[in-house]
């Protein structure tokens, strides 16, 4: 699989009164298949933004943002909102702070619902046979094939963002963007989040963002950014990260 995310020159400003507010400041990084960039930065520096822009849930002003996949690159900055809602929904996976799981729905549901979002035809049994095999693949492959028929409820924070973290690679995504996934965690569940995080990222070979605060994992990362007022520098390219 080749995946790549390749971000040129983006630009996002918002309205401030008559003035605009620059939030994304000329922002360029880039990510393979298999490789994990790090964003880390103070509160409030735009990291977040990237994030979203990255994901097509807000619309840069200009710049590029261009995903890889064997299908071929598409500048995703372009996108109208049907067809981000699509390749969202096909191509991207996306892990937020909070697990935000459906509290009616067991573990299992909670990965077997990606496969029909979207769908406005009837769902034959054998794709549901089919996504209920690959939900479960996916919640042995975090820890959690005993608990599947659980609700969030039942579940321990740690739990729930690996469930989180299934959830998001439901559709094979080509892309994975994930937003400061330990800050709910102590630091030894934040750990193992983070070494959960790594070994997904090698194995689907997933261009991944990952925003954190926490620094003690960062030479686990293959790239560390850092972002201060919507501007965005290199910090590191950690060669030895990808052996770990």
């Amino acid at each position: 699989m080749t995946n790549a995310l390749t971000i040129t020159d983006l630009m996002l400003t918002f309205p401030d009164g008559n003035e605009r507010i620059t939030a994304l400041n000329r922002i360029n990084l880039s990510v393979r298949g298999g490789e994990i960039a790090a964003i880390t930065g103070p509160s409030g520096s735009g990291k977040s933004t990237l994030l979203a822009a990255a994901s097509t849930m807000i619309r840069p002003d200009s710049g590029r943002i261009e995903l890889e996949t064997d299908s071929g690159t598409v500048d995703l900055a372009t996108l109208g909102r049907r067809e981000a809602t699509t390749l969202r929904r096909e191509s991207i996976g996306i892990v937020f702070q909070q697990a935000n799981l459906v509290p009616a729905l067991t573990a299992v549901e909670q990965l077997e619902a990606m496969v029909h979002l979207g769908q406005t035809w009837f769902v034959s049994p054998a794709r549901r046979r089919a996504a209920r095999a690959h939900a479960r693949e996916l919640l042995d492959a975090v820890g959690l094939a005993e608990h599947e028929n659980k609700r969030p409820g039942q579940l321990s924070g740690g739990q729930r963002q690996r469930v989180n973290i299934a959830r998001a690679l439901m559709n094979d995504p080509s892309l994975l963007v994930i937003d400061e996934p330990t800050s709910a965690l102590d630091q030894e569940r934040g750990a193992a989040i983070i070494e959960l995080i790594v070994r997904i990222a090698r194995e689907h070979q997933a261009a991944t963002l990952l925003v954190t605060h926490d620094l003690a994992h960062l030479h686990q990362m293959d790239t560390i950014y850092r972002m201060v007022d919507g501007n965005l520098t290199l910090e590191t390219a950690n060669t030895a990260a990808h052996a770990v």
